[in-house]
């Protein structure tokens, strides 16, 4: 049996699952077209808060401390993503490893960063809500 063919095999039901979900996303967009309905009225461009009438400007610009925020926490959080392969990397290296040491200093650098990032935005007031 030829190698690419072996190879082929063992995505196969990668391939089905992608092409069952590809086949699932057209149907429901064109199901919601064709069954939906599509009347143009006025309330149906209003915007929708809880049952109640919108009060002033639905387009209220937020303060960018908030995105800001959510973006120090996703920082955090891709860092807790990054720490884990680096722990079970470094499980795997025998004891005095030469390579201990670059593993050390590389994840050092890494949280030293981190943390960096993280006082430059707590000296910018990302922190604080008044």
């Amino acid at each position: 049996m030829n190698v690419l063919a072996v190879q082929l095999d063992l995505y196969l039901p990668v391939l089905v699952i992608l092409l069952m979900a590809a086949i699932f996303a057209v149907v429901n967009i064109v199901a919601s077209h064709l069954i939906g309905p599509s009347s143009d009225a006025p309330v149906k461009g209003l915007a929708y808060e809880s049952g109640m009438n919108p009060i002033g400007s639905t387009r209220r610009r937020f303060n960018v401390r908030f995105y800001v925020l959510a973006m120090t926490f996703l920082v955090f959080d891709v860092e807790i993503i990054f720490l884990y392969p680096w722990a079970v990397a470094v499980t795997q290296l025998g004891p005095r490893s030469p390579e201990g040491l670059r593993f050390l200093g590389r994840i050092i650098f890494f949280i030293a960063m981190s943390v960096v990032a993280y006082v430059y935005a707590g000296k910018k007031g990302v922190f604080r809500w008044d």
